[in-house]
């Protein structure tokens, strides 16, 4: 952390965090053949901030385990192809220090 600004980086923020996941994922990737021929910039790779989607060869891994459920993969899909849901009581992610 700067001590001139005391502003944090992304990285530091996350460090603040932790998961508690669940065996099952909240997060669903509706039909890969939409990632795969319809969406060629793959945006959920970009905008995701806990980089859960990775998009691999042939298919989109989701790593729902790190999600931070900020929901943005649910409004930010161009083609509405992810379902995402919160994470069963008492699993996901747990904020630190505020």
């Amino acid at each position: 952390m700067s001590d001139k600004t005391n502003v944090q980086s992304i990285e530091e923020k996350q460090y603040l965090v932790r998961f508690k996941a669940n065996t099952e994922s909240h997060l669903h990737v509706l039909d890969s053949d939409v990632c795969a021929t319809k969406c060629p910039d793959k945006i959920c790779t970009i905008f995701c901030p806990a980089e859960v989607y990775k998009w691999e060869d042939i298919r989109m891994h989701v790593g729902y385990e790190g999600c931070h459920e900020c929901g943005s993969c649910r409004i930010g899909c161009p083609h509405e192809n992810i379902k995402w849901e919160y994470p069963k009581g008492g699993h996901g992610i747990i904020f630190r220090l505020g």
